[in-house]
């Protein structure tokens, strides 16, 4: 069974719980937190989960309430593309075009189950190559 890191802050902490659940099916699903809905700082999950995906050369879903913040976190790391999404044509071309390791999502702006269609269609989703990988090497450029 594939593994999948999953982060959010308190604001996207119900649907992180409900999006681990239900990935937990398909994947092996490592939460790494925040465990309830006390505030606490996104750039701190974010952090963790950028870290796991570079360290298992895994994939990774993070979210804030917003999805800005968490998203700007995690693509602070060389080797990370996390892609902030907010509909079914973000999630795929996240993945076709730019190989995101990271879906973005924000936890106060989507119904769960757009939350968990954005998912499915990242996670469905197959890079596309060619042109494509030229722009990737790109983004890791000093």
């Amino acid at each position: 069974m594939n593994k999948i890191f999953i982060a959010s802050d308190h604001a996207a902490f119900e649907q992180k719980e409900m999006l681990a659940k239900y990935l937990a099916d398909k994947f092996e699903v490592v939460n790494l937190g925040t465990n309830s809905v006390e505030s606490v700082h996104y750039p701190v999950f974010g952090k963790k989960l950028a870290l796991e995906v570079l360290k298992h050369n895994g994939i990774g879903i993070a979210m804030c309430g917003s999805g800005i913040g968490i998203s700007m976190q995690v693509n602070r790391y060389k080797g990370i593309r996390g892609g902030l999404c907010n509909d079914l044509n973000d999630a795929e071309m996240t993945k076709k075009h730019n190989n995101a390791n990271i879906l973005c999502m924000a936890g106060r702006k989507h119904s769960d189950e757009l939350v968990k269609q954005m998912a499915d269609k990242w996670l469905s989703t197959e890079f596309e190559g060619g042109r494509h990988q030229d722009r990737i090497q790109m983004l890791d450029q000093d």
